[in-house]
């Protein structure tokens, strides 16, 4: 599965959030790293995710654009 990540150079590096997950953010000391590390966010992110929501009933609505 693919997400969109947006990067933020900071005086630290560089900051990285996944703008669909909402709180996922990592960072890194270079652009590569970032990107490892987001991965690494993104997959623990979805994996409480799953838990939560195994927790109780699903239910999908439909949103009209």
């Amino acid at each position: 599965m693919r997400y969109p990540v947006v990067l933020h150079k900071t005086e630290e590096g560089v900051a990285i959030g996944c703008p669909g997950l909402p709180g996922c953010w990592s960072q890194g000391a270079t652009e590569q790293e970032a990107l490892e590390n987001i991965k690494i966010a993104i997959k623990e992110y979805l994996e409480v995710a799953k838990e939560i929501a195994e927790e109780g009933e699903m239910r999908e609505v439909e949103v009209a654009p």
